[in-house]
C-alpha cells in the first residue's frame, strides 16, 4: 500500500525510517544512493509532507528517480503523517555491509577466564537461538576498564558463530535533531532482524546512558535512549539478535537502561603473568628482532594496572618505534624509553594502581 497525503493530518510523526525498495519494474537507472542524509531528509519532508505512513507501506519518488520506491521499516508513533518536525532516515550502506570477525578465538584473549565461561552461553545462543525459547540471552552487558577485551570478545562470538555483528559507536548515534539518533536505534533493529542470529555491539554505551545525575539529558540523548529501552524490552520478536553493551563507566550507568541486561559480565586488568603472555604474544609479531638481553618478564611486574591495550599501545610500539629510529634491534634501553615516556608525558592511574 502506497503512502498517500490525507485533508485532516493526525499525529506528526517523530521519524520515519525507510530501506530503499526499487523500482516497479525492471529499470536502466542505476540505484539511488543516500550520500547527504540531512539533504534527503528535507527533500523527502518537501516532498512527501502530509502524507499518512505506517510501517509496511511505500513512499514513491516523484522528482529525481520518478517512481523510485522507499520502504516504511519503522514509524513512531505507529500511525502518523510525515510533517515539518519529522526526521527521516534511509538504511545506509554502514548498516546493509555487517561485519562477521573471522578468524577471532576465545584462546586470542589472554586471560577473561570468567568472562569467557560465561560468553559459551551466548555462543550456544547464538548457534541454536530457537532451543532457548523465551529463556534467551538478549541483552549482555560487558563492562571493565578500556582495553580490556570487550570488543574482541564480541567478535571472537562472531568468528565462533558465523553471526553477524553490527557494531555501533554510540556516541555517533548522537545527532543534532532530535529522533534522529532514536531512529537509527530502530533502524539497526530492523537490519538486525534480517540478519539473525546476529549481534548488535553497542560500544561506549556509556555516551548515551550515563545516569541522570551525571548529565543534564538532551532531548536527542532522551530519545535514543528510550528507542534503546523499547528495542531491549522485545515487545516486538527478536529471536537470535543478541545486544552487547559495552562501557568502561559502570558505576555511572542509568538504572534504568542497566535492569535491561538480564547478564553483566565484568572484564578485568591483566595480573602479571597474563602481561607477560600479551607481551611475548605480540612481541613475537615485531618487524624487527628482539634483543636476547630484553626480560619481558620484569616488564611485565613494572607494568602492574596496564591492560592489553597499553601495554600494546604504550610500551611495544613506543619502544619499536624508537628501536625502528635507531636503526637496531629492540632493546631494553627501548623499554625504559617507552616507560620513562609514559610517566613524563601521561602519567595512567595504571601506572599507579
Amino acid at each position: 500500500m502506497n503512502a498517500s497525503p490525507i485533508k485532516n493530518p493526525t499525529t506528526a510523526a517523530k521519524f520515519i525510517v525507510l530501506k530503499p525498495a526499487g523500482y516497479p519494474m525492471k529499470s536502466e537507472f542505476e540505484y539511488p544512493e543516500v550520500s547527504e542524509p540531512r539533504v534527503f531528509d528535507y527533500y523527502a519532508k518537501e516532498q512527501w509532507f502530509g502524507a499518512s505512513v505506517k510501517k509496511g507501506d511505500y513512499l514513491f519518488d516523484r522528482r529525481m528517480y520518478p517512481d523510485f520506491a522507499f520502504e516504511i521499516i519503522n514509524v513512531e508513533p505507529k500511525q502518523a503523517t510525515i510533517g515539518k518536525s519529522t526526521v527521516v532516515v534511509v538504511e545506509d550502506a554502514e548498516n546493509s555491509i555487517p561485519q562477521v570477525a573471522a578468524g577471532i578465538l576465545f584462546d586470542d584473549i589472554v586471560g577473561q577466564y570468567r568472562a569467557k565461561k560465561k560468553c559459551k552461553l551466548i555462543e550456544k545462543y547464538l548457534k541454536d537461538p530457537e532451543s532457548f525459547g523465551s529463556w534467551a540471552p538478549k541483552n549482555i552487558l560487558f563492562f571493565g576498564p578500556s582495553g580490556t577485551g570487550k570488543t574482541m570478545m564480541a567478535k571472537a562470538l562472531s568468528s565462533l558463530t558465523d553471526a553477524p555483528m553490527l557494531t555501533v559507536k554510540s556516541t555517533q548515534l548522537i545527532g543534532e535533531h532530535v529522533g534522529e539518533g532514536a531512529a537509527r536505534i530502530h533502524l539497526l533493529y530492523a537490519r538486525a532482524k534480517d540478519l539473525a542470529p546476529c549481534i548488535l555491539f553497542f560500544d561506549e554505551l556509556d555516551a548515551i546512558a550515563l545516569d541522570r545525575s551525571y548529565q543534564e539529558l538532551r532531548g536527542d540523548v532522551l530519545e535514543i535512549v528510550n528507542a534503546l529501552l523499547t528495542e531491549m524490552d522485545g515487545i516486538e520478536d527478536r529471536s537470535g539478535i543478541c545486544t552487547i553493551g559495552a562501557t568502561n563507566r559502570y558505576s555511572a550507568l542509568d538504572g534504568s537502561v542497566r535492569s535491561r541486561f538480564e547478564e553483566e559480565i565484568e572484564f578485568t586488568l591483566p595480573n602479571t603473568d597474563e602481561r607477560l603472555q600479551i607481551l611475548v604474544n605480540f612481541a613475537k609479531t615485531f618487524p624487527v628482532k628482539l634483543h636476547a638481553t630484553v626480560d619481558l618478564a620484569k616488564i611485565a611486574s613494572k607494568t602492574q594496572g596496564f591492560s592489553g591495550r597499553d601495554l600494546v599501545e604504550k610500551v611495544l610500539k613506543i619502544a619499536l618505534h624508537q628501536a625502528i629510529i635507531d636503526e637496531t634491534v629492540v632493546g631494553p634501553e627501548h623499554f625504559d624509553y617507552a616507560l620513562s615516556k609514559i610517566r613524563a608525558e601521561s602519567p595512567p592511574s595504571i601506572l599507579f594502581g
